[in-house]
């Protein structure tokens, strides 16, 4: 008989910091960049990206890190798996995630390629663009997974960009595996609409077979479904797992449930600063709620709130006390 769990969420993605400058049309279109996309780059790239960006400022990042350390804001117990190097920036993410409340007992490589780092261009139209040199995330594989510690989680969230590496592939194995051994969650979020196009199938196989709670926004969901009409999407994937929460930008969420389905309007936003982190807090504020027993519209409800503090800054982890922030708000239809 599996053991009462320990952690609310463990998260296992690619262990990234990320660097942030503002960023004019002009210097996408001149280094090739699809604006609005995350692509993948080498080291080489790397530094001339970083040679032409103006002023920057670094933040311990990577999406399901984000997820964890607001979570953890909010009061979950979470903890992380990913891979560094032991480097300076490897010891910047270990200190800046432990520093969050988040558990992280990864070994960093002590050899290869250097930690990963993001290079987020944010436009005056505040939307961000990413360029990312994943370096020793290369590196993780199934070793890397402690089971006993996903056997201990309610969820285990899972990052789509890691299906672009066959050691990170076996690893996601190892953990769904566990997770499921344990009467646990799994839950996925399918990151980026490139990230889809290149794995399409497995991810349907994955959202049908072994996902429970998934995330996608809507250009994600509609790309996994090769389709123009949102709701065809959100009908199909209701039928594919449990609980799929998908996110609309200015629209707000839609979550679903088999027939059950609810429609939650965007939290008001004074000012859109950096849309960096949006999705992983949304993520954050509803694996929250999920795990503390609160029903699938508070869940998308804490989500929104959590999205729509971060854009209103920069950088995806949270100046605020984004606990007092989500339950004031909550406080006027507590469910949670």
């Amino acid at each position: 008989m599996p053991h009462s769990p320990t952690l609310d969420i463990v998260g296992i993605g690619n262990a990234i910091v990320d660097v942030i400058a503002h960023a004019e049309e002009d210097f996408l279109i001149t280094h090739g960049i699809s604006k609005g996309t995350m692509t993948l780059i080498e080291e080489d790239r790397a530094h001339l990206l970083y040679g032409a960006m103006g002023p920057a400022v670094e933040y311990s990042g990577g999406s399901v890190a984000n997820s964890m350390a607001g979570a953890a804001a909010l009061g979950a117990r979470t903890a992380y798996i990913g891979k560094v190097r032991d480097d300076q920036l490897g010891g910047i993410f270990g200190h800046d995630i432990r520093s969050a409340g988040v558990g992280f007992n990864c070994l960093p490589a002590n050899g290869g390629s250097t930690t990963a780092r993001c290079f987020i261009l944010v436009t005056p139209d505040a939307h961000r663009t990413m360029c990312t040199y994943l370096g020793a995330c290369r590196q993780l594989g199934p070793d890397d997974v402690d089971t006993t510690l996903v056997a201990s989680a309610k969820v285990t969230y899972l990052e789509g960009y890691l299906w672009d590496d066959p050691g990170a592939k076996a690893a996601f194995r190892v953990a769904m595996d566990a997770a499921r051994a344990a009467g646990r969650k799994v839950s996925l979020t399918l990151s980026d609409p490139f990230c889809v196009d290149r794995h399409r199938a497995d991810f349907l196989r994955m959202v049908e077979e072994d996902v429970d709670i998934l995330f996608a926004n809507e250009d994600e969901i509609i790309s996994l479904y090769q389709t123009e009409d949102f709701d065809e999407a959100l009908d199909r994937v209701r039928h594919h797992c449990e609980i799929a929460a998908l996110t609309r930008s200015e629209k707000g969420s839609v979550v679903v449930s088999g027939d059950e389905a609810h429609s939650v309007d965007a939290e008001p936003v004074d000012r859109v600063v950096d849309t960096t982190g949006a999705g992983d807090l949304y993520a954050a504020g509803f694996l929250w709620a999920y795990t503390q027993g609160g029903d699938l519209r508070a869940c998308a409800r804490a989500g929104g709130i959590a999205a729509a503090e971060i854009i209103s800054q920069v950088g995806a982890r949270s100046d605020a006390d984004l606990a007092a922030l989500v339950t004031s708000r909550l406080a006027v239809n507590p469910t949670v």
